[in-house]
């Protein structure tokens, strides 16, 4: 399905009621390549500079980011743009702002995406999570963390989350984990652990049990757990650990959907995501494949979260470089936020009405 677009217009911005968490997981290889958009005439679109906030952007590292992972890119539109920026580089050293600036405005027009009723989008967001693991378990670190089944393959259906916690370890555990902190690992389908020790690895996904995907979100404020605008990754997180046992796996069993990890070194750099390459903080998102394609370069605008501790709005340019199970839709985007507790507390924030426009190389 191509993603429909439109020359840039102005509008205002409606805002958009909800509450639910995100979440993303890298899968073991990239899915096959979505179908393309639509052809669109370049020469008749709008320059950058017609969009909301663009006087605004750091240029030089949204640069910097593209020009690492454009790569990425398969068409030949977009490999002669990746090809401008390589170039830029090796000629100036260093590369200005306003050269960063001029690449934009000079090699690409814009085209809004636009949802099916016209109203915003939603922008989430995620993050590379670290935690503490054990060797071996003990009263708090009692959650397996378990690896690929034998002979899995992506579609199986397997056992529900519930029945696979309630029963012995399938498999010998890579490591141990508090129960909330693996929920949350899996939610974002890859991640760090620091083990007692002091060494570290990698979590990254491998498998899944075949389940939908389902947010404990709604439920958990419509039984009253937590109020409806106080639903964020860290409230969410904090209720779990503050009932570990019975009553937090009875709501965590409401998301049937279940991942099974590798452990990888830890390189110290941020995780590839469905496109291959490493995340660039700040300046990466996961989109739905059936709408945009891999190396795509977009710009987000939002604003307006209902969530309690959301921060601030975001804008900017980013790269279509990840994908997951709850990202659908043309204007729906996952903003991946970087590694560590700091990320993960403003990313759990994140829930904003969403502007999106392709970035579509001259």
């Amino acid at each position: 399905m191509g993603i429909a677009l439109r020359p840039v217009l102005a509008g205002a911005l409606l805002l958009l009621a909800g509450c639910a968490t995100s979440t993303v997981e890298a899968p073991t290889r990239p899915p096959p390549p979505p179908a393309s958009p639509p052809p669109v005439q370049t020469s008749s679109l709008p320059w950058p500079q017609s969009l909301p906030g663009w006087a605004d952007e750091d240029h030089l590292a949204a640069f910097h980011a593209y020009a690492e992972t454009c790569r990425v890119a398969r068409d030949v539109a977009s490999t002669r743009q990746c090809e401008r920026a390589q170039e830029i580089k090796r000629l100036s050293r260093p590369v200005t702002p306003s050269a960063a600036r001029a690449f934009f405005e000079a090699g690409f027009g814009v085209v809004e995406a636009e949802t099916g009723d016209g109203r915003p989008g939603l922008l989430t967001s995620y993050f590379a999570p670290e935690y503490s693991a054990r060797r071996a378990p003990d009263a708090e670190f009692d959650m397996p963390v378990l690896g690929r089944p034998v002979g899995w393959t992506r579609g199986q259906i397997l056992d529900a989350r519930a029945v696979i916690e309630g029963g012995p370890p399938s498999s010998p555990p890579l490591a141990w984990m508090r129960a909330e902190d693996l929920f949350f690992l899996q939610i974002q389908g890859s991640g760090y652990l620091t083990f007692e020790d002091g060494s570290k690895a990698r979590a990254a996904y491998a498998a899944d049990n075949g389940h939908r995907f389902v947010g404990i979100a709604r439920p958990m404020a419509e039984r009253g757990l937590l109020p409806a605008n106080g639903t964020s990754g860290e409230a969410i997180r904090a209720w779990l650990a503050a009932h570990r046992g019975t009553e937090a796996r009875a709501v965590t069993a409401l998301n049937p959907r279940y991942i099974y990890f590798a452990l990888d070194p830890d390189d110290g750099g941020n995780p590839a995501g469905a496109a291959g390459v490493p995340l660039p903080a700040r300046r990466a998102i996961a989109i739905d494949p059936a709408s945009w394609t891999y190396g795509d370069l977009v710009w987000i605008s939002a604003d307006a979260g209902n969530l309690v501790g959301a921060r601030h709005g975001y804008s900017g340019l980013v790269m279509a470089l990840d994908t997951g199970s709850a990202i659908r839709g043309p204007v729906r985007a996952d903003l991946y936020m970087g590694r560590g507790d700091a990320a993960g507390d403003e990313a759990g924030s994140v829930r904003h009405p969403l502007r999106m426009w392709r970035l579509v190389p001259r």
